[in-house]
């Protein structure tokens, strides 16, 4: 349920509504706007006499939210949801592109692309530490060793980690991580959103190979019901019929989304089709359509990097893609104003 209430409401009768709904065992959750404050009810409010709040002089209305996903929804919260990482920002207008290797081979190589993705325009590392792997034979990273190596890049290049945690047990090595990947796999590993909803840390949630957008949000609020607000979806492409390429990638998401939540959209072009020449044209369509962000893969030597080589991008290719993809965004905003 929301309560929009009417602009620059009286204070003593909004302490007292919310000391009412509160003993009546709400959760309340205050969304300030331009024009409005909205408050967010989560609980049982099939107690709630909508009548009796409606009469109050400072309430405008009051709506029940059938979604089941209350945090992540708008109707709570109208406005962007805007998170700071280190220097940079997702969402608000700002392009945030996150580059680097699918899997962090040694530590020349990934402060080698650290620093390349930089000058190029990046503004955070990715790098897979823990590698989800389906055959148990392929190269399954390198693990605390590997965040070894992401911190060094980190201290080389300024550029802060977003890497992915794939079990409990890891969770204590990551308190130099700045982001918090869930891949796609663990989209419904419940108790790992249940511990990262803990943790004060931003939380990017990769889209589960079959997951409806939905669901993809009910993951999104296991975290924030957690007591952590600072969640980011990722799009990386969605399991169908066709086979020619590694995923589909779902661009609708981002409009979809954007109605749905207020949390910020980034999209992985790289896993979505798994073919490095479709990176390109994914990465523009996914700016052209909205999104806060992007998650590629670069690597200074595809042929022979241990995981994912073919849906990599050489620096030289991201340098020219990542300027590209600026000014694109830069040309979306004024058509916007």
């Amino acid at each position: 349920m929301i309560v929009v209430l009417k602009h620059n409401p009286d204070r003593a009768q909004l302490e007292s509504l919310i000391t009412w709904l509160q003993e009546k065992g709400m959760i309340i959750h205050t969304s300030i706007g331009d024009h409005n404050m909205i408050l967010g009810l989560v609980g049982d409010t099939s107690q709630i006499d909508t009548d009796l709040i409606s009469a109050l002089d400072i309430v405008e209305s009051v709506k029940r939210v059938q979604e089941p996903y209350k945090n992540a929804n708008r109707k709570f919260h109208p406005n962007d949801t805007v998170i700071q990482v280190g220097n940079t920002q997702i969402g608000g207008g700002n392009l945030t592109i996150m580059a680097g290797p699918c899997s962090v081979e040694s530590e020349d190589q990934v402060v080698a692309i650290a620093k390349a993705v930089k000058k190029s325009g990046a503004t955070m590392l990715r790098g897979g530490a823990f590698k989800p792997r389906t055959s148990p034979y392929s190269f399954q990273g390198l693990g605390a060793q590997g965040l070894e190596f992401l911190k060094v890049a980190k201290q080389e290049t300024g550029l802060p980690i977003v890497t992915e945690l794939m079990d409990l047990s890891q969770l204590s090595l990551f308190k130099d991580v700045d982001v918090i990947q869930i891949g796609a796999r663990n989209m419904q590993n419940f108790d790992l959103l249940k511990a990262v909803g803990r943790q004060d840390k931003p939380v990017m949630i990769k889209r589960g190979m079959s997951a409806t957008y939905e669901e993809w949000l009910m993951s999104a609020e296991y975290v924030m019901a957690g007591g952590n607000p600072n969640v980011i979806l990722c799009e990386r492409g969605v399991r169908t019929f066709e086979n020619y390429t590694r995923n589909t990638l779902d661009l609708a998401a981002i409009p979809v989304l954007r109605k749905l939540t207020h949390l910020p959209i980034i999209v992985d072009p790289s896993h979505a089709t798994g073919k490095s020449w479709l990176v390109e044209p994914m990465s523009k369509g996914a700016v052209a359509s909205g999104c806060d962000g992007l998650l590629i893969e670069v690597h200074n030597d595809p042929a022979h990097a241990l995981c994912d080589g073919p849906q990599s991008l050489r620096p030289e290719a991201f340098d020219s893609l990542a300027k590209q993809l600026l000014k694109l965004h830069d040309l979306m905003s004024t058509l916007e104003d």
